[in-house]
């Protein structure tokens, strides 16, 4: 008993808890594992309190997130890039419509600075644009300026396919190395994870990826 309430009853409150937690995530991988927890705590709840209806309600919903999440983790997705000029319409128009949600991992981006012979990729993911990806090239380092992915394909795959299955892209147009500057704490995790190391002047925010 805590605060006159009885732990059966502290169950329901974080089953309920959980199941609306889930319901605030944009990842629909996330929603469903979240809602799956949720779903087993409550389903667990109404057995124990007698009340069938809401044991049996959540564990169909259990049943349901556990094969939509397996339908996920064993479906097979198509990844493709496609390289285009800077004065891409697509890619100007894509730019523009998610120009907020840029400028929270990209600050300093100013797509004004870009010409034809950027390095500009569309990602695709099952043939839907899931971000893009565009870089200066200078010698044979790209300094890289945007690597951005829409927040509902945002399970680094698409950082896998580009930074790893696909870098022979860049091989081929003689790149031998990554360099990316960012201050943003959850872009440089992502660097790290994709294969990027801190910079030699370990006081500034630059990351390198040797290819």
């Amino acid at each position: 008993m805590f605060l006159n309430i009885s732990l059966l009853e502290w169950v329901g409150y974080v089953g309920s808890i959980i199941v609306a937690v889930s319901l605030t995530m944009s990842s629909i991988k996330k929603l469903r594992w979240y809602n799956l927890a949720g779903a087993a705590v409550f389903s667990f709840y109404g057995f124990a309190i007698g009340a069938l209806p809401v044991g049996l309600l959540n564990l169909f919903i259990v049943a349901a997130d556990i094969y939509y999440i397996y339908k996920m983790y064993s479906a097979h997705e198509s990844f493709k890039s496609i390289r285009v000029d800077a004065t891409d319409p697509y890619l100007n128009y894509f730019i523009d419509f998610y120009q907020s949600e840029i400028k929270e991992f990209f600050p300093l981006f100013d797509k004004s600075i870009f010409n034809n012979d950027t390095f500009a990729l569309l990602l695709l993911r099952n043939a839907t644009v899931a971000g893009v990806f565009m870089g200066v090239k200078e010698d044979h380092i790209l300094i890289v300026h945007l690597d951005f992915v829409t927040v509902e394909y945002r399970d680094l795959k698409p950082g896998d396919f580009l930074y790893k299955k696909n870098i022979e892209l860049m091989k081929n147009q003689k790149i031998q190395q990554l360099v990316c500057n960012t201050d943003n704490i959850i872009h440089q995790k992502y660097l790290l994870r994709m294969g990027f190391t801190k910079g030699e002047n370990k006081s500034q925010n630059v990351f390198v990826k040797n290819i």
